[in-house]
């Protein structure tokens, strides 16, 4: 028999990461200093929703597929992100990113919800080209009063942090008799918020 306080121990995991989708609101990234009364580059992942959905959700996908997928992906993009802010630094022209953004939204969320594992190489190529976006959008609306340097190693350690936050719920859920099932609800979830996102792009 299940107790009171193990099925609220049991959904721990859902409502952190209800928390940490209330803290933050879609925002179009509408060009340099759209975020300056954020402050350092730690806060950017977490001004919008696409930002904070797409770093769960590879953390998420990578403790789902296992093995060595669980640091190779996230490891993936995350040094495709820092490619990405170098460009976004330089003010170099890179096309579709906002497109490019919302859409690693929707095709992370619906590998979850399908649960589709790919050779780890594919997963690392796929989420190094979403990773290129995100992080061109980082650098590219980077204060300019902050540090480069301060401003990447915080954009940074956010995402990672993330990416923890998104693989540690993915395998607390999965140690649960429904948590495959749930985590999957979780991967359409996303995959609808990134439709959404990618619609209010055309508004």
């Amino acid at each position: 028999m299940k107790t009171p306080f193990r099925s609220i121990t049991m959904f721990q995991p859902l409502m952190w990461l209800a928390l940490l989708l209330i803290s933050s609101y879609a925002e179009a990234h509408t060009g340099p200093g759209a975020h300056t009364s954020l402050g350092g580059g730690w806060l950017h992942p977490l001004s919008g929703l696409d930002h904070l959905l797409a770093m769960l959700a590879i953390g998420a996908w990578s403790c789902q597929m296992g093995g060595r997928a669980i640091w190779i992906v996230p490891s993936a993009f995350v040094g495709s992100m820092i490619l990405g802010g170098l460009l976004g630094f330089q003010q170099i022209n890179l096309p579709g990113v906002e497109l490019g953004i919302t859409l690693s939204v929707v095709l992370l969320g619906l590998a979850i919800g399908l649960e589709r594992t790919f050779p780890v190489v594919i997963a690392a190529l796929a989420v190094g080209i979403f990773g290129l976006f995100h992080g061109y959008a980082h650098g590219y609306e980077m204060p300019v009063m902050d540090n480069k340097l301060t401003y990447t190693l915080g954009f940074v350690a956010t995402t990672v942090t993330l990416h923890v936050v998104g693989a540690v719920t993915a395998l607390l859920l999965l140690k649960l008799s429904s948590g495959s099932r749930i985590l999957r609800l979780l991967g359409w979830a996303c995959a609808l918020s990134g439709v959404w996102l990618m619609f209010q792009l055309y508004q």
